[in-house]
């Protein structure tokens, strides 16, 4: 019995460190823009099949990519505080296993995609794959303060993903969507950033705030948060939302604004924590007016 129980535990455990890889909380945002897309892009509720499938396909190569990005980055990880406890910094899995895990979810969810969704989403989400745990990851991360801008990119894809599943095409209103991720990913990591700037100066990352300095970064965030406050009214003055949404845009944006200003003049890295939990609250709060704004426009 107790050779039962200890084998179980030990199952139990290799899988919390196979899922740990995939990185949850990143994907979970990843997977609610792109079903935000998916919403959005038809006038009532989609098909179920399709928006299942394509979920779960997108849920599946985020979470391949989050495991190669764990795979590539092990020893800059082992370094920094915040991600010392992953099971790849920890060597509680090999090279060869998490790069198979990593292709198995990969191939699943473009198989899946391929077939139950459309080619066109399958395509765009293995560039998508490409960007974050190639372009991004191996190239610019370790290069230029500046990628998170430029690596931003491929992480604004899913609202993009989820419009392509439905429509089988790229729309204007998804590119917007993608805009205003594009925007907010600075301000949200570049607050994380300035916290645990002495992890990344030991990680040996060219964040910006290690590169160029905290007062820098700081004006940059502020900055951000106007250019986001501006791409989020795109929906509203193309036609895609109403009011209801832009009430909400106004409001959260000038929000995000509040802590950008406050962070830019009177640092603290409480304050910056603070900032960075909002961003994310920002982001997932402007996304359900949007959807809300979406569903009573129809009734």
């Amino acid at each position: 019995m107790s050779g039962t129980l200890a084998t179980s535990a030990a199952v139990t455990s290799r899988f919390l460190q196979f899922y740990a890889l995939t990185k949850p909380r990143v994907v979970q945002l990843i997977v609610f823009c792109a079903v935000i897309g998916m919403l959005l892009a038809v006038p009532g509720l989609p098909d179920w099949r399709v928006a299942l499938a394509a979920t779960v396909g997108i849920w599946l190569v985020a979470g391949a990519a989050a495991a190669f990005n764990c795979l590539v980055e092990q020893h800059i990880d082992a370094r920094m505080q915040r991600t010392a406890w992953r099971p790849t910094a920890k060597g509680e899995l090999t090279n060869a296993q998490t790069l198979l895990f990593s292709a198995l979810l990969c191939a699943a969810g473009m198989g899946l995609l391929y077939l139950a969704v459309n080619p066109l989403t399958m395509w765009l989400t293995f560039g998508t794959f490409v960007g974050y745990a190639v372009i991004y990851t191996v190239v610019l991360k370790p290069l230029t303060p500046q990628n998170i801008v430029i690596g931003g990119a491929s992480g604004a894809m899913p609202p993009v993903l989820g419009w392509a599943a439905m429509r089988g095409e790229v729309g204007p209103e998804a590119l917007m969507l993608c805009l205003i991720i594009f925007l907010w990913t600075p301000p949200h990591f570049w607050a994380l950033a300035l916290y645990r700037a002495e992890d990344y100066r030991k990680a040996g990352l060219p964040m910006l705030p290690v590169t160029h300095g905290a007062e820098l970064t700081r004006l940059h965030i502020f900055l951000y948060t106007l250019m986001l406050l501006s791409a989020s009214l795109l929906p509203f003055i193309y036609g895609m939302s109403g009011w209801i949404y832009l009430v909400a845009a106004l409001v959260l944006g000038g929000w995000f604004i509040a802590y950008g200003w406050r962070l830019w003049r009177a640092y603290s890295d409480a304050l910056a924590r603070r900032t960075f939990r909002f961003s994310i609250v920002h982001l997932s709060l402007l996304f359900a007016a949007l959807l809300l704004d979406h569903y009573l426009r129809l009734w």
